[in-house]
């Protein structure tokens, strides 16, 4: 009879995207993940196999996770408009430093040099796309855009600039409040497209 798994795939998966916070995928090791997870680096192997399959296991969670950060803010917020600024914020806010940044890109290498790692990315940027676009169609519905916008357009000049203002704070913004610079930029991306009194 096969003993029960005391710890989650899950709870690994939070503890090595902890240790790939402060270390990044080139010092990560499947040592020092089980250790933060409190476990023999055997189980890690028996689970995901390497730490490319560990890495892919991260990787796969993007999609859903960025669509967890638009429910929390369509939640919280009623308002299209501030539900796009409170989940954007929030997914920005991982980035605490430029070493942070550097992780991330760290990471973008793997993703596009990779063909699995590749696909998994470019499917977490479609959702991403995706949800903004939905916000902005339904602040479109909503009156707080002005008639004829076209969402989809705009919905990814809202993607680039979250992606450049990450880049541009890292190189050189890091004395200033992250997520206060991407609101502000967004604010003057969404300025010319919004109506007199937003709904």
């Amino acid at each position: 009879m096969a003993r029960p798994r005391t710890t989650s795939d899950e709870a690994i998966l939070r503890a090595a995207a902890r240790a790939l916070g402060r270390l990044g995928p080139g010092r990560l090791t499947l040592g020092v993940v089980a250790e933060e997870a409190g476990l023999a680096p055997a189980t890690l192997v028996q689970r995901f196999g390497s730490k490319r399959g560990l890495l892919l296991a991260l990787a796969r969670q993007a999609g859903p996770g960025a669509r967890d950060h638009f429910a929390r803010a369509r939640h919280d917020h009623p308002v299209p408009l501030d539900a796009l600024y409170a989940a954007l914020g929030e997914m920005a806010a991982t980035v605490r430093t430029p070493e942070d940044m550097a992780f991330s890109v760290a990471f973008l290498q793997l993703d596009l040099t990779d063909p699995e790692f590749r696909d998994l990315a470019a499917a977490h940027t479609r959702i991403v796309g995706e949800e903004i676009a939905a916000l902005l169609e339904s602040a479109a519905s909503a009156g707080s855009l002005a008639p004829g916008t076209d969402t989809a357009a705009l919905a990814r000049s809202v993607q680039i600039t979250y992606n450049g203002v990450l880049i541009l704070w890292s190189l050189a913004g890091h004395g200033d409040d992250l997520v206060q610079t991407l609101r502000a930029d967004l604010d003057r991306l969404l300025a010319p497209h919004r109506t007199a009194t937003p709904a």
